[in-house]
């Protein structure tokens, strides 16, 4: 039987991480009881959220900006007869609470990443024009035991929050601040989501944590590797990924299991951040550069085709000359599949946003791009080097071209090729015939692996 079409529209945009985008769909499932319904156009939108990041500088004014535009069209809605309510959500408004109100009065309500389940009472008591506008502690747990038990996927992939919150506290970064200490959801609680997302169709998860290899739980066997050994037994559940780890919490399990286990992707991204151990102590990253390349060494040993991802910083301060060179060095001797590249950003209130050295904005912007320029040969040269191998690809969807399907490799490029519609959501070999900096072309090479049959929910 079909639903009703929605009473109210409900716009979420979404900024930053992967985990903002699996709470960007939470949000939408808990207020979907409450009529709401998704709208792709914030004009038309009873309920507008802004689900904003605080990493950088210029993402937390991108939000101010957005709101100065959906202003507008609160106005416009209320010239019209009609209402909009404006939620900011996520880590900007756990940084910057009230603050956001001030700066924007046409914002109704704030809600932080530990408190988004309270949205429907939050919208309810600013309907009734009292109680509170601003709810941003940190509760994990309440979070997740007030979310709905059944998810409603959208493709045959799929994001799963296993951890939250960070206590390395390195000096550049916020998410201590934003997102509260390490905490570990319960492993029956991410199994019985698991298994309700494959009885769905889902066939590839990505674990997500801001310190996702810190997950720990004695019932999951202790940590992540014992997670993810449950989640690969889960019928239909073939593919698993992770992400974002740190260097200190990738422990000789965890290593194993990516050698051992089919469905643990041969993919890691595992930030290192810089090649100068000098900048890596002001960082506080509690690593060195050589025990990053011996964990590096280790992990290639247990899974030699895995594929190395990273994130670096340039221009933290104190950042000399030779500490750049430092990290270009490193990067040369990591051959990566991929990697992100930023420009350090002072965020108020971090350690090193007193630090003396800070660097200026145009030696930033020359190292970003050299390094950046090295980082995409490397891409290039790993992708290129698929030609001629025989990939299995999960596909996901129809792409732009007539017959086309887009899908993913095991090392996460996107691949095209011509193939049936029906092969969506299903594994199939592809012999790979062409590569760009972004994706990989290819034609089928051989009958597609079909999902297992499932039980009936």
């Amino acid at each position: 039987m079909s639903r009703p079409a929605p009473e109210k529209r409900l716009f979420i945009k979404t900024y930053g991480c992967q985990m903002n985008v699996y709470d960007s769909e939470r949000m939408a499932d808990v207020l979907a009881p409450l009529g709401y319904g998704m709208t792709d156009t914030p004009e038309d939108a009873d309920l507008v959220v802004l689900n904003t990041c605080h990493i950088r500088e210029k993402a937390t004014e991108k939000v101010y900006s957005e709101l100065g535009q959906i202003r507008l069209m609160k106005l416009a809605r209320q010239e019209a007869g009609a209402g909009m309510t404006i939620a900011v959500a996520g880590c900007v408004a756990q940084a910057e609470g009230e603050e956001i109100m001030r700066r924007q009065p046409a914002v109704d309500l704030v809600v932080g990443p530990q408190a988004y389940h309270q949205l429907p009472e939050l919208i309810a008591r600013t309907h009734r024009a009292r109680g509170e506008r601003l709810s941003a502690d940190f509760a994990a747990e309440d979070k997740f035991d007030a979310l709905p038990a059944e998810r409603n996927p959208t493709g045959v992939t799929a994001f799963l929050t296993v951890q939250e919150g960070c206590d390395k506290f390195c000096t550049f970064c916020v998410v201590p601040y934003t997102r509260g200490a390490e905490w570990s959801r319960p492993a029956a609680a991410i199994l019985a989501e698991a298994e309700s997302l494959a009885r769905q169709g889902v066939r590839e998860v990505t674990l997500l944590g801001q310190n996702v290899n810190a997950y720990r739980d004695p019932d999951a066997g202790g940590g992540l590797a014992g997670l993810a050994r449950a989640l690969a037994k889960i019928p239909g559940l073939d593919r698993i990924r992770y992400t974002t780890s740190h260097p200190r919490d990738m422990d000789d399990e965890l290593i194993a299991a990516h050698g051992e286990l089919e469905a643990l992707m041969p993919f890691l991204h595992l930030p290192v951040q810089s090649g100068s151990d000098r900048i890596l102590k002001a960082m506080n990253r509690g690593h060195t550069v050589e025990t990053y390349l011996r964990l590096i060494e280790k992990i290639r040993a247990a899974r030699p085709d895995i594929a190395i991802s990273s994130d670096y910083i340039v221009g933290f301060p104190g950042e000399r000359d030779a500490d750049f060179e430092a990290t270009l060095s490193l990067v040369r001797q990591m051959g990566h599949a991929s990697a992100f590249s930023f420009k350090y950003s002072r965020r108020p209130g971090t350690p090193a946003s007193a630090l003396p050295g800070q660097v200026p904005e145009e030696v930033m912007a020359e190292r970003l791009a050299r390094l950046q320029a090295l980082l995409d040969e490397q891409q290039v040269a790993f992708n290129a080097a698929q030609v001629g191998a025989t990939l299995p690809v999960l596909f996901e969807r129809l792409g732009r071209h007539e017959g086309q399907l887009v899908g993913r490799s095991p090392y996460l490029q996107g691949v095209h090729a011509v193939a049936d519609a029906s092969l969506i959501g299903q594994i199939a070999p592809v012999r790979i015939e062409g590569a760009s900096k972004n994706s990989l072309s290819g034609v089928m090479a051989g009958q597609p692996q079909p999902a297992p049959a499932l039980e009936p929910l």
